[in-house]
């Protein structure tokens, strides 16, 4: 067998591992983001029981939910709603702009999470299990740095168009944050009920002439 057979039959493995495994892999879970009654933060893919007096933001879920599918192509839509495409990104990150740039000349519909706060990092910890940016999930598959040929091998695999079909009329979502912290209500003091005013007591004008003198 020549060389260049034996490097098409290893792509061409590669190419039928990735689909098996994103026809196998579940679509990925939402990560909560949990503050306990004592003001501890703990990361999970399982929100706790209601009975816990927790406070509860969802701080990742797949992709789907954030990308508007109604105006695409039927393949399109069909693909994108089966393995949905999440990229997440930092802010001074040249490989992240690399990987921002392949998807969107490319035509993948993506939702992008911004990692910029603490928060953001435990959750991304939870995610992929480091730190590191760019990283990329189609479906269940993880992809963790940034490299043109294997995103490309993992987007074929998965069915996206090798070249754009979205429509002119397409515009992808801004990036938002990992976690959105939802803000602590602000104590307001209860308005005390106003101290009706005492009556006054009626004042009873002298009489013009209290000695009842006649002239």
């Amino acid at each position: 067998m020549t060389s260049h057979a034996i490097k098409f039959a290893a792509v061409g493995a590669l190419l039928a591992l990735a689909a098996g495994t994103f026809s196998s892999l579940a679509q990925a879970q939402p990560i909560y983001r949990i503050v306990g009654p004592d003001g501890k933060v703990t990361f999970s893919d399982k929100p706790p029981p209601a009975t816990s007096n927790a406070t509860v933001t969802a701080a990742g879920a797949d992709g789907a939910r954030g990308i508007a599918t109604a105006s695409l192509p039927f393949e399109l839509r069909k693909v994108a709603g089966q393995y949905p495409v999440t990229l997440y990104s930092g802010e001074n990150c040249g490989p992240c702009a690399s990987a921002r740039s392949l998807l969107i000349t490319r035509g993948v519909p993506f939702t992008e999470k911004t990692i910029s706060t603490n928060e953001d990092s435990q959750a991304l910890q939870r995610i992929s299990g480091d730190n590191s940016l760019p990283f990329l999930t189609i479906g269940s598959q993880q992809l963790k740095g940034f490299s043109d040929a294997e995103w490309t091998q993992f987007l074929d695999a998965a069915g996206y168009p090798k070249s754009s079909v979205l429509p002119a009329s397409y515009r992808q979502a801004p990036a938002t944050p990992l976690v959105t912290v939802a803000p602590t209500p602000a104590t307001t003091t209860a308005a005390r009920p106003a101290t009706p005013a005492a009556p006054s007591t009626p004042v009873t004008p002298p009489p013009s002439n209290p000695a009842g003198i006649r002239f």
